[in-house]
Order: C-alpha cells, then structure tokens, then sequence
C-alpha cells in the first residue's frame, strides 16, 4: 500500500499534479459547484440507505 502512497505523493509534486490541486481548489471554493456537490452526496447517500446494505 505505501507503494501507492508515494506515487499519490509524486504526481502531487509534479507540474500536472499541482495544476490539479489548484483547479481542484479553485472549484471546491465555487458555491454553485459546493451545492451541486452536495445534492450528489446526497443522491448518493439515500441511494444507499434504500437498497438495504
């Protein structure tokens, strides 16, 4: 499994991996983008609930 760390750990520090995290940020901090997030985790977590696992 830390071979799996590491690789998460090199794309991060990477020029790709850094460009990422900033659109990433950038969209988390965007309220229309927070809220259609929500309403998936939502969907999602009801979705769950009903099938009876």
């Amino acid at each position: 499994m830390s071979g799996v760390l590491q690789r998460i750990k090199q794309f991060a520090n990477s020029p790709q991996g850094r460009r990422t995290i900033d659109q990433v940020r950038r969209t988390a901090a965007d309220p229309r983008r927070r809220a259609q997030a929500q309403r998936l985790i939502g969907k999602l977590r009801s979705r769950r609930s009903g099938s009876g696992i």
